[in-house]
């Protein structure tokens, strides 16, 4: 996925938060979200909890199965 349709950078940017300030918020680094967003980087249950927390969305709506993307 290109990071232009990542559920999670269009929440962010919707909440109006750079990628630092929803690393820090989740206690990440900015590069951690960077590689969520681009996909390179599968979060664990916890952190994708925490981030789905933060941006005020399910886990399911960021972080969608590959057979429910279509």
């Amino acid at each position: 996925m290109s990071p232009e349709h990542s559920p999670v950078r269009a929440r962010r940017r919707s909440a109006g938060l750079t990628q630092a300030e929803l690393g820090l918020r989740v206690g990440v680094s900015r590069q951690t979200i960077v590689a969520v967003e681009k996909g390179d980087y599968a979060p664990s249950v916890y952190l994708a909890l925490r981030i789905a927390r933060e941006l005020d969305a399910a886990v399911e709506q960021l972080f969608p199965l590959e057979e429910e993307r279509s």
